[in-house]
């Protein structure tokens, strides 16, 4: 699949669950899919609490204003490998990678493995009850036919990026997100991400030559991510240089 010379970018508005099969149906299967859905419900649920408190005694930052993963989890798992030729990058907690592992298997996708993002400056505990998580994790598998392909040879899939501050709640850094997008597609090629949220992905994508479907719920995230990417499909894509497209040596299952 190529990216349309006349919309490299295709956006809309809802819930993903029903939105992407009549996108993959308009598009065809999507090359791959990059994205952050809701994390586990348990994550939610610690954060959603008013009675936290840091130790110094100021008020803890406010949770997420939406709901876990978990009631859509095996649904959205269905929807993405249906949608997909490629790779299925789903972010998520430690927790969660086994519920995704067996969702996205269950589906029909061949698992890969577990990456991992390593934020330097992730948060602390603000309740100083215990160490504070330093890191997320990335389920990855393969929906398509085929032999698996990425860039990278056998290198190994940890990514050590500063977080994101500002704007959205939950948005990725633009590091990371190219990284991820460099080392698993291909230029001309057109990457979704059913969970767009401000659209990092998409920025990533666009930026490197790829085209970018993306969907998000929210409609005042929307309209922010829908900004953000018109101004970025005007400017041309980076000229970075490419490895070969390399066939990695596949690793153990690990969780």
């Amino acid at each position: 699949m190529t990216r349309p010379p006349s919309a490299p970018v295709t956006l809309r508005c809802g819930d993903c669950l029903t939105l992407l099969p009549e996108l993959a149906g308009e598009f065809g299967p999507f090359d791959h899919i990059i994205t952050d859905p809701p994390y586990e419900s348990v994550h939610h649920d610690h954060h959603a609490r008013a009675s936290i408190r840091r130790t110094d005694g100021l008020a803890a930052p406010r949770g997420v204003s939406f709901d876990g993963i978990d009631a859509i989890r095996d649904r959205a798992a269905r929807e993405m490998v249906c949608a997909a030729r490629g790779w299925v990058l789903v972010f998520c907690l430690a927790e969660g990678v086994r519920a995704w592992r067996d969702a996205l298997q269950a589906a029909g996708a061949r698992w890969h493995g577990t990456l991992a993002w390593i934020k330097p400056d992730a948060s602390p505990r603000f309740d100083g009850t215990g160490p504070a998580r330093g890191f997320e994790c990335i389920a990855c598998a393969w929906a398509g036919p085929g032999r698996r392909r990425w860039n990278r040879g056998g290198a190994r899939g940890v990514y050590t990026c500063l977080t994101a501050k500002g704007g959205h709640v939950a948005a990725k850094p633009e590091a990371l997100m190219t990284a991820l997008v460099g080392d698993f597609t291909q230029r001309g090629q057109i990457i979704c991400d059913p969970f767009m949220g401000s659209g990092t992905t998409g920025l990533a994508a666009l930026r490197l030559g790829r085209g970018f479907c993306g969907v998000e719920k929210d409609p005042s995230t929307y309209s922010a991510a829908q900004a953000r990417l018109a101004m970025a499909a005007r400017m041309p894509p980076l000229r970075l240089p490419e490895p070969p497209a390399v066939q990695a040596q596949l690793p153990l299952e690990i969780l």
